[in-house]
């Protein structure tokens, strides 16, 4: 029988366990480690933090591991408050932000990884390069193709509202990264990140290159990709439905074919 080996990278091991502090309602965290520069396995470090010496969420664990326990762990976070997506990391198994998910909230230890199913640069940071060439494939901005007004180009009440549930989203690859048709097709699916994106521009009434649009998208991996498992709505952590946006452009396509 052939013995196959297995690459680094397909294989989890067994990290380093930190010291427990004394006292208080100490609660272990998991945390996936890999250092590119390292010819190791990656692996999973168990740390202890005392909850009564910690902020509520898994970010104020994290920042707390780095600065008092741990000052090599590495991982994205800027606003702390839900707006900016940096802190997009794998907890408890789901997609989420560790800026909004609260310890109390998770049962047990807590288990942490990256972003499943892209290249990690090291440790919690996965590599975005695709997906923001995506996002900028979809080109994110107005096109008119009318010369400016004297002013600022004007929209009804009623046309702003068409676009409430898709401009929030915050780019922060929750839902992309849950996509079972983006992990096998990451380089050529667009992805619910792009496409909700991509939608919210299609029925932007200050727009005028619908048509040039989905010209764009008119392909069959760019959107038909999408099978319509609705892991993409299930993780997004601002409770948008990236899944629906997708269903409007497949109508937007048929609509004009007709």
């Amino acid at each position: 029988m052939v013995q196959l080996t297995l690459p680094k990278s397909s294989r989890v091991a067994a990290g380093k366990s930190w010291p427990k502090p004394t006292g208080g309602r100490l609660r272990e965290f998991r945390i996936y480690r890999f250092d590119p520069d390292d010819s190791a396995n990656p692996r999973l470090d168990s740390y202890f933090v005392d909850l009564d010496d910690c902020g509520p969420m898994v970010l104020d664990a994290l920042i707390k591991i780095k600065n008092e326990v741990d000052s090599t762990l590495t991982f994205r976070r800027s606003c702390r408050e839900g707006i900016c997506g940096s802190c997009a990391m794998n907890i408890d198994g789901t997609n989420t932000l560790a800026c909004t998910r609260a310890i109390e909230d998770i049962k047990g230890t807590v288990k942490i990884y990256p972003l499943p199913h892209m290249h990690v640069i090291k440790d919690l940071v996965p590599d975005l390069s695709i997906f923001f060439a995506q996002l900028q494939a979809i080109e994110p901005w107005l096109k008119p193709l009318t010369p400016p007004p004297p002013t600022e180009r004007l929209q009804s009440r009623q046309d702003r509202a068409k676009l409430d549930g898709y401009y929030e989203c915050i780019l922060c690859a929750c839902c992309s990264t849950s996509c079972p048709s983006y992990w096998w097709n990451g380089e050529r699916y667009l992805g619910p990140a792009a496409l909700i994106q991509a939608y919210r521009w299609l029925i932007d009434s200050r727009d005028e290159s619908a048509g040039e649009r989905l010209d764009g998208l008119e392909d069959p991996f760019r959107l038909y990709r999408c099978h319509t498992i609705l892991n993409c709505t299930k993780a997004c952590p601002k409770g948008l439905n990236p899944a629906k946006a997708i269903a409007e452009i497949k109508k937007l396509m048929l609509t004009r074919q007709m």
